[in-house]
Parts: C-alpha cells; structure tokens; sequence
C-alpha cells in the first residue's frame, strides 16, 4: 500500500480537531443534565442553549426554529410522520416525494402507505433531477408533504428546492428537504430558501455519529415522534446530548468558513470525472455540473462495485458503490435504476466522495490505481469478452 486516501466522505467523516476540542469540556467540566435547576444543570443548560444559537446563526434562522435528534433518520422520519399525523386533521393524505429519496424517506413513506396514506413516487430525468411536471401534477389539495431531498447521497445532483418549495406551498402543502448530503456543500440560508422542515446528520460534516437536527419553521405545527420529557420544547423527549450538540455547532460553522474552498474542491472532483470517464465503457452517474462539489460516481460496465472496492482498499483507496446504509444489500441501487442505468449495469458503479482534506496528489493516486483495477476485473468477466467480440463485429 503506497498511501491512504479516504473518498468515502458521503459515508462518514472524522470527527475534526477543532470539534473534538469544542466538545472535551462536556466530557470534563459541564456535564450536567440540562433540565435540573442547581448549578451543574444550569451551567448545560447555558452550553445548550449558546450551541442552538450558534446553529441558528448559521443557517440564518431562530434558535426556537432548532430541534436536535439523534440522527438524519430520525430527523426524516419526525418531519414526514409528523407533518402527515397533523395534516390529516385537515383532511390531506397524500404525500409526494421522489424515487431516489435515502430510505429513510422511502421506508418512512411506505410505513405511512401501511397506515392509510397515498404516497406519489415522482420520476427523475437521466441525470436524477426531478420532472418537475410530474411533480406539478401530483401536487394537489390532498397534498399534506412534499419532501424531496436537497442533493442525492449517490449521485449528487442537486435538486430544484426553491421551486420545488413554492409549488408546494400554492397547494396548500408543506415542504421538507432531506439535506444530509447538502449542509456544508452548498450555501443554505434559511431566511431565504422558505423550506416548512430541513433535516441534517452532524456525522457527514466532521461532527460525531449519532447527532443530528430537524428544522421546524416557526409556525409549523407536527406530531411528535418520540414523547417523554419537556426536552426540546416538549416536541421531541430525551436528554440531550449536550457534548454532540457542542460538537455539531462547531462543525457547522467550521463548514461555512470554508464554503469558499469548494471551488477548490469541485475543481478536483472535474479532474476525477475527466480521467475517470476516459475509460472506455465508463459513464457519469448524475449530473456534470449542477452537483455536490465532493461527489463523483462513475459506472463501468462488466464490473462488479464489491469486487472494485476491496482491490482499492487494498490500495489504500476508500470508496464506495453507494449509499452506506444500504451496502450490505444485494440489490442494484434504486438511485441508479431511477435514473435508466440497466439492471445489469447498476452493480458497477464506483462513489468517490471528496472533501476539503483531499490533495491533488490524492486525486493523482486514484486516477492511477482505479484503471488498473477495472482492467483486472475485466479480463476476469466473461461478459467482458463479449463486449469486446460485440465491438470488433461492429
């Protein structure tokens, strides 16, 4: 192994230094629970409400406006249950979303199919943005939710969220955005994109796993999902997590410090693109452009992503196929069938999710040792042969 490259960062991210120094005095010194009235209570109380403002400050919103959860799933599953339990009062039954969501939106709704809702599962174009007529179209006076993810986990294309958002809104319906992926990616200001719910994952941005937030726009009124204590305004019960909570501020304003630098890193991820779509038979999954400046997904045809992933990590290389959540599946990506990629190619997609740490000399190593690899495979895969007999006879 020459080196280690770590590209894998739409899995996971390491906790940074600058947060895990943010988060030691929670561990050491203020380590109270939040809700009890002597001292050591109220010094967390004062840590937790100074994060949420700091968070609130970032996004341009009200601190009232944030709600901590344990994760993005449990983040998607509130905002969509609870909006769809409250919207039924109102008569609205429907929700629509799209057929690349992160299962946690797509389980969610398919629980809620159970329960007696109709759900609209809208199409996306080859390059996985939304038809935004079929979207127009589904959107009715039943509507209670449309939620539709701000960039795929996969393939990175960024959606259309403020229109998305204003169609919603004419019909009557709220708007909730999935932006795990999104958040320290792109610019988000609250004032101004007028999302009902926006969901994030302190994990994907350099904060510990199992902390995340749920935007509630003032206003907004959901169901709970979890009931217990008075925490979080009485909307969602459990003691909070304060040192993760400490850890997530920090790592959202680090992130928006370095908004600037994406140029820096789109700019690496087009020399990725480039010298990987160079192979023959390679493809650009998602769109070329309008895309997460970190995310590169590119299919090979006559390849197996498992088998592409363990000769890179042997290389050092940490990659992925797909989403994390579903890498244990033997199903080809719902994300990639969505899009019109064959159900025989979908298995051979390779996901390279850069960051801010990433060098060029970094994105020289994987160019080098990806081609490579897919030769290998290749000239192991009798389906390779018949490419290669099908073009000579062409």
């Amino acid at each position: 192994m020459d080196r280690f490259v770590y590209a894998d960062n739409a899995a996971t991210t390491p906790v940074s230094a600058e947060v895990f120094e943010a988060m030691k005095p929670c561990f050491e010194t203020v380590w109270g629970n939040p809700s009890s009235l002597h001292t050591k209570g109220r010094e967390a109380k004062k840590v937790l409400d100074d994060a949420r403002a700091r968070i609130a400050n970032v996004f341009s919103c009200r601190p009232d406006e944030v709600y901590f959860t344990s994760c993005g799933s449990e983040s998607d599953n509130w905002a969509i249950k609870g909006a769809a339990h409250r919207m039924k009062a109102k008569g609205r039954t429907h929700i629509v979303t799209t057929k690349i969501e992160h299962h946690a939106v797509l389980y969610t709704c398919q629980a809620l199919e159970k329960e007696g809702f109709t759900v609209t599962y809208v199409g996306v174009d080859g390059d996985g943005v939304v038809n935004m007529d079929e979207l127009k179209a589904a959107v009715d006076d039943k509507t209670a939710l449309v939620a539709v993810m701000y960039a795929n986990n996969e393939i990175g294309t960024v959606e259309p969220i403020a229109e998305i958002t204003e169609i919603a809104h004419a019909a009557g319906a709220l708007m909730f955005t999935d932006a795990v992926q999104a958040v320290g990616n792109v610019p988000i200001d609250l004032s101004q994109l007028k999302v009902d719910m926006l969901s994030l994952s302190g994990h994907k941005l350099h904060a510990p796993k199992g902390i995340g937030m749920l935007f509630i726009r003032k206003g907004v009124f959901i169901d709970n999902l979890i009931d217990g204590g008075g925490q979080e305004r009485r909307k969602r019960g459990g003691t909070e997590n304060i040192p993760y909570i400490v850890g997530l501020a920090k790592a959202l304003e680090v992130a928006k410090e370095q908004l600037p630098d994406l140029t820096r890193v789109a700019a690496m991820r087009d020399r990725l693109i480039e010298g990987l779509t160079k192979i023959p038979y390679s493809k650009l999954n998602g769109h070329r452009t309008n895309r997460l400046p970190g995310n590169v997904n590119v299919g090979f045809e006559c390849i197996e992503g498992e088998s592409m992933l363990l000769l890179l990590d042997m290389e050092g290389i940490c990659a992925s196929t797909g989403s994390a959540c579903s890498s244990e599946s033997l199903e080809p990506s719902h994300v990639l069938l969505a899009i019109g990629v064959p159900h025989e190619k979908a298995h051979g997609s390779l996901r390279l999710s850069i960051s801010h740490e990433t060098t060029d000399a970094d994105i020289d190593y994987i160019l080098e040792k990806v081609p490579p690899v897919v030769a290998r495979l290749r000239d192991m895969s009798p389906l390779w042969e018949n490419v290669q007999k099908s073009n000579v006879n062409q």
